[in-house]
């Protein structure tokens, strides 16, 4: 992984290959799920999925952060909503059977950004990203750490209960945390607020 000081974000935004690889490969699946949970086609979901990280690409550039919690997570999500409301006007989207969600409300939903959906996709989101990032970081770390760290941060459980679980003293089980926490930290720039993971 590059150990670059710079966010995610800052490298995909300057064109760095590996970082826009890393951000594909990061919320494609995000984004292809989500659509597909309200009642997308495969193909259709795909097809959306590859429109939306395109317009990511396309203005990324311009994105401006404000340092605000959410700011990444709610541009993507106005990005995916905008897309998939022009899927729907150019009428690629087939009628869903009977009882079915409409598609129409749920884009405007999506565009809501105080409608329930909204706010699921920003707690879908959070909890997606994290385990990903965790996932991709999984060769920095020994296997112990990361249990250390998940054990503590994801699951609750206290330092000495997790220190006797992985056999190993209270302050390592500490130390992995911190150590883990601190990768995170420099990793999810941008991408989560600090509370997501804390």
């Amino acid at each position: 992984m590059d150990a670059t000081s710079l966010s995610l974000l800052e490298r995909a935004r300057g064109r760095v290959n590996q970082a826009w690889d890393r951000l594909v490969a990061l919320y494609q699946p995000l984004i292809y799920n989500s659509l597909r949970s309200h009642g997308l086609q495969h193909h259709a979901a795909e097809e959306m999925t590859q429109e939306v990280l395109l317009v990511v690409l396309r203005e990324l550039e311009d994105f401006a952060h404000p340092g605000a919690p959410g700011a990444f997570r709610g541009w993507l999500r106005v990005i995916t909503a905008n897309r998939a409301r022009a899927y729907w006007k150019a009428g690629k989207h087939r009628p869903p059977p009977a009882g079915g969600p409409d598609f129409q409300a749920i884009v405007e939903q999506l565009e809501d950004p105080n409608s329930e959906l909204s706010h699921r996709w920003e707690r879908e989101h959070d909890e997606y990203v994290l385990r990903r990032l965790l996932e991709l970081m999984e060769a920095e770390f020994e296997p112990k750490t990361l249990a250390a760290f998940r054990r503590q941060v994801l699951d609750g459980v206290a330092a000495e209960q997790v220190a006797q679980e992985l056999e190993m003293s209270v302050g390592a089980t500490y130390v992995a945390k911190s150590r883990v926490l601190a990768r995170l930290r420099k990793e999810a720039e941008g991408l989560l607020d600090e509370s997501s993971f804390c």
